[in-house]
Formats: structure tokens, C-alpha cells, sequence
């Protein structure tokens, strides 16, 4: 039987549903010459106030963030554009991951808690694709429609307050440790996710149900 310790399961979606931007990002990097994790570095820098976190929260459109990314790019000695980083973020879908998701919804409550942005630029195609896959969970938090984005507590909090859930009684899953550490503070059972194989064993463990 799974186990009766959790209610629901939260999960991100780029880097967990979806491969990880970083990947791509690191592919942008080889491709300009720049040294391994130049976007990650300015993305760290300021990270509540840049123009990465901004665009996520929907303050500035693309337009505002190709030019606000720019110039936290040239503020590090580098220079790439923030269009040509968006263009770039859209991760391949995991279907192990849509299975185990499909899974967990037989005897959980869903959530998917994912920063994003407008003006993705990804094509009508994989933002169908995309789209199927969120209609699965039972409720969608995402940055740029709420206005606030992870790790900011209140991201959580809002997944709770629709699903009606004690954070005790959750296990989320995300593939950044900033943004696992407000869903552990609130009594949340994390996993870092490092790999799809990797996070499905892991959460198998935790929930003690088959997921492949």
C-alpha cells in the first residue's frame, strides 16, 4: 500500500518534468565562448531583484528583460543578451517523469510549483505539449501569473492554501536547492533532483509505490 504519511506530491516542473535550462544554458555558453555557468552567475547575482527574477514575476515583458539581462550581463564583463537566453530554456519533457506523475495522482493530490515566464518564444507545438502535461496536476502555481516566485515562501504557502494541505504531509521535488529549503522549513518532505532515475527511486522510497 502507499504510504499514508503524505497527502500530496509537489513538484517543479523545468529540471524535473522538463530536462534542465541548465543544460541548454551551458550549450549557449560553448557556443559564445563564455566560461561554464556564466548565466547561472549572473541569474546568482542580486537574485531577488534582477532581471531574471523581474521577468519571472512578470514586472518587466521580454523586451524590458533583453535589455535589463543585458546589462546584468555587462555589470559581470560579459555580454549576451537576455532573448538570446530565452531563447534557448525550453527543456525536453521527461515522459518517466509524466508516468510517474500519472501514478501519484492515483493516490495523491498534485501540484506543479514552477517559475516561468512570458514571451517564451517555444512554438505552438511544445506549448501544447506542455500544456497537456500541466493539465494533469490538480493545480498549477506559476511565477508569472501570482507575481511572487520560489524560494519565496508565500509560492508555497499558495499550493497549500488550494489544495488544502498540511506541509507536513507533502513531498516536493525540485532540482534547485535555494528552492527547496522554504518547503523543507515549512515541514515539506524534499528531494533534490539530480536525474529522472535518480528522483523516481528516491521518491518511490518515500511513498512506497511503484512509479515505473
Amino acid at each position: 500500500m502507499p504510504s499514508s504519511d503524505f497527502d500530496a506530491v509537489l513538484w517543479d516542473f523545468g529540471g524535473v518534468i522538463l530536462s534542465s535550462p541548465f543544460e541548454a544554458f551551458n550549450r549557449l555558453e560553448a557556443a559564445r565562448g563564455l566560461p561554464l555557468d556564466t548565466i547561472r552567475r549572473i541569474n546568482a547575482t542580486n537574485p531577488d531583484d534582477n532581471a531574471w527574477a523581474r521577468f519571472e514575476r512578470s514586472e518587466i515583458d521580454l523586451a524590458g528583460f533583453d535589455e535589463a539581462f543585458a546589462a546584468d550581463a555587462r555589470a559581470l564583463g560579459v555580454t549576451l543578451r537576455g532573448r538570446d537566453v530565452v531563447a534557448v530554456i525550453h527543456g525536453v519533457i521527461r515522459p518517466e517523469m509524466v508516468e510517474a506523475l500519472r501514478r501519484v495522482k492515483q493516490h495523491y493530490k498534485t501540484a506543479c510549483l514552477t517559475n516561468n515566464v512570458n514571451d517564451s518564444g517555444a512554438g505552438a507545438t511544445y506549448e501544447a505539449e506542455v500544456g497537456a502535461v500541466l493539465a494533469q496536476f490538480d493545480t498549477v502555481i506559476e511565477s508569472r501569473k501570482v507575481g511572487v516566485r520560489k524560494p519565496d515562501p508565500r509560492f508555497y504557502e499558495m499550493a497549500c492554501e488550494i489544495l488544502d494541505l498540511d506541509p507536513a504531509r507533502a513531498v516536493y521535488l525540485d532540482d534547485l536547492g535555494v528552492n527547496l529549503k522554504p518547503a523543507k522549513a515549512m515541514g515539506m518532505r524534499t528531494i533534490k533532483v539530480a536525474g529522472a532515475d535518480q528522483a523516481l527511486r528516491e521518491l518511490e522510497a518515500v511513498l512506497d509505490l511503484p512509479l515505473r
